[in-house]
């Protein structure tokens, strides 16, 4: 019989992502504005690049975003060719990602990168970038595609610039992620157990072990393996699985769990040195 689950379904992971420094110290230039309609039409009318700009910082820290974001694009409009033009370009995409407007930061981001490949805030814009598809990771009980995006474009950060802050940030983003993943092979490995779909199941838990091995949901996955073994009468087999588990996570209630499955009424052996989880799980199979 299945144990219960030791761990809920994972929540969606969130980490909002800083302004930019040198984009934050320009905005503390400015004072706080207000917050009106952002199809306000006076917003298009003609003025000094100065005024435009600090009218979209004013409504962004007022928190009007969308009034933000419509100034910040009259700035390009009305000024095109200036170096405000371009700051102003990544401070719509912030606005855009503060109001969860992710598709929309991404697409101007994705321009501010093409057209300012040399650009000083080019870091921060790969990892706003990455942070709008961050935000978008789904509940385990849902689809993962944007899981493997927000991985693909943190590990962008992480290559063109490992000794950015950004860069110390993406890697411990990309933790959390892989974790994600593993916690959705997880569910699916759980359900495919409870429906008795036990080689499919045994699919789903072999791959957090092989491929999510620094997560922790390893050790509940070698304890799904254990079930599924016996279940299938393949005793050997969930005796390997529980060594593995015994050997690495010596004190994990999951290998209690296993343990008493396999020895009903005895105690689990304590292992004094864990060892390397890949390494005893491909010496065993």
């Amino acid at each position: 019989m299945t144990t219960p689950n030791r761990s809920s379904p994972r929540r969606p992971l969130r980490g909002r992502a800083l302004l930019a420094p040198a984009l934050l110290a320009a905005a503390l230039l400015v004072g706080c504005g207000n917050t009106d309609d952002p199809r306000d039409p006076l917003i298009s009318r003609e003025r000094p690049v100065e005024q435009i700009y600090n009218e979209a910082v004013d409504a962004q820290q007022a928190g009007n975003h969308a009034r933000a974001v419509a100034l910040f694009e009259e700035v390009e409009r009305q000024h095109p060719y200036s170096s405000w033009a371009t700051t102003a370009k990544l401070m719509s995409a912030y606005s855009d990602y503060q109001r969860s407007r992710y598709t929309e930061a991404i697409g101007t981001l994705d321009r501010f990168i093409r057209l300012h490949p040399a650009h000083r805030d080019l870091p921060y814009a790969y990892y706003l970038r990455a942070m709008s598809y961050y935000e978008q990771i789904a509940d385990v009980e849902r689809d993962q595609r944007m899981t493997g995006q927000a991985m693909a474009a943190l590990q962008d950060v992480v290559n063109r610039f490992p000794e950015s802050p950004y860069a110390r940030d993406a890697r411990l983003k990309i933790d959390l992620a892989r974790d994600h993943l593993a916690g959705k092979e997880m569910t699916i490995g759980r359900y495919y157990q409870q429906r008795n779909l036990y080689a499919a199941a045994v699919n789903r838990f072999r791959r957090v072990v092989d491929e999510y091995d620094t997560t922790n949901h390893v050790p509940e996955a070698l304890h799904r393996l254990v079930e599924v073994y016996l279940a299938l009468g393949l005793t050997e087999e969930a005796r390997k699985s529980a060594a593995v588990l015994g050997h690495n996570y010596p004190g994990s209630p999951w290998y209690q769990d296993s343990y008493a499955l396999l020895t009903p009424g005895a105690q689990p052996a304590e292992v004094d040195r864990p060892g390397m989880l890949s390494r005893w799980w491909s010496s065993v199979f």
